[in-house]
């Protein structure tokens, strides 16, 4: 196995053990691709969710331009709930797996079919 297959096992057992979601892998791989070089990077493979700049990312970056989801309320929402789902003081919120939670959230699978 490579690393990236490393780390995506990392991930399903973060959806597993910390989100108590049964990860759908083909997705989650799909995701964790998609996510590119930034998985390799200490800093880039996660999320700070108690930064304002970090969820304006997200939000900008992911789910407006990736996803092609509209501003609005909804997304801050969804971006709240899903980094209480991983957990508020769970250190390192991965990046994959925050997306892929938001992916399924929002049900926009098909943007990575």
């Amino acid at each position: 196995m490579g690393k990236r297959d490393d780390l995506i096992a990392q991930y399903a057992d973060d959806l597993k053990n910390k989100c108590g979601m049964t990860p759908d892998m083909d997705l989650l791989t799909k995701v964790t691709i998609g996510c590119g070089p930034a998985i390799y990077d200490a800093d880039a493979s996660t999320v700070a969710g108690s930064q304002a700049g970090e969820i304006e990312t997200v939000k900008n970056n992911f789910l407006m331009k990736k996803l092609g989801l509209s501003d609005g309320p909804e997304l801050d929402a969804a971006i709240s709930k899903v980094i209480q789902t991983y957990g508020q003081s769970e250190r390192n919120k991965y990046r994959a797996v925050i997306y892929y939670m938001l992916t399924k959230h929002f049900g926009k699978e098909a943007v990575y079919g």
